[in-house]
């Protein structure tokens, strides 16, 4: 590379100028070069984007699993429930039929506890 200004070319758009080395070669190479290098970070970047991809899909198919668990212990429950409910009904009657005894002619109600 020239040091001097008597050394220095001067850029004339239609002269030649002189180089080491085909500057279209170099240029191409260092563009190739880059290119290269962008088409690798991709790579890694897709590689970590599917990665992480494949990471979710198994943290949602496991979120799914364990939502249709819990659906099936909230029916599990909601049945218990509703058979405590009904023996809660039954139980009521037992204890309306067995200790209140209704005068109709009255219209009043009496507890008879026996002992």
């Amino acid at each position: 590379m020239p040091n001097t200004p008597e050394q220095v070319l001067k850029f004339a758009p239609g002269e030649k100028r002189q180089t080491d080395g085909n500057l279209l070669d170099e240029a191409g190479q260092a563009i190739v070069a880059q290119i290269r290098t962008a088409a690798g970070l991709a790579n890694q970047d897709f590689d970590r984007a599917m990665s992480l991809a494949h990471k979710l899909s198994m943290e949602l198919s496991t979120a799914e699993d364990r939502t249709r668990q819990l659906q099936a212990e909230v029916e599990f429950w909601r049945d218990r429930a509703a058979c405590a409910e009904q023996w809660l009904r039954t139980i009521q009657k037992e204890i309306e039929d067995k200790l209140i005894v209704r005068r109709p002619l009255s219209g009043t109600e009496e507890t008879i506890l026996h002992r």
